[in-house]
């Protein structure tokens, strides 16, 4: 399962990880989130220990929402050292995602 990534953890979690970060901005009422869900958590799968993949849901947590400009939800944003390298919004097949850290590896 994808990690759990709240307001309170998201700095220590994403924006300080010394590995590529793939955060999906979600929420339970989005249907399209539901199909990215499953991907995501594969993907958490593949790369443990290699990359931190987690999961932030934007009705209970919307400060970095609002930080990054996700407006429109499922968004998969992807940070390197800190720093926003990628963005997908919308539903996207699962080697979108994983290209994406990859090409951070």
């Amino acid at each position: 399962m994808a990690l759990e990534i709240t307001d309170a953890t998201f700095e220590e979690t994403v924006l300080k990880s010394d590995k590529p970060v793939l955060v999906d901005f979600w929420a339970a009422w989005c249907g399209p989130c539901r199909m990215v869900g499953p991907i995501i958590d594969e993907i958490s799968k593949d790369y443990d220990g290699k990359a931190v993949v987690g999961k932030v849901d934007v009705d209970a947590n919307q400060e970095f929402a609002a930080k990054y400009g996700v407006r429109n939800i499922p968004t998969v944003l992807v940070f390197n050292g800190g720093e926003l390298v990628g963005r997908q919004v919308g539903v996207a097949p699962k080697n979108v995602y994983t290209e994406a850290i990859d090409s951070l590896l």
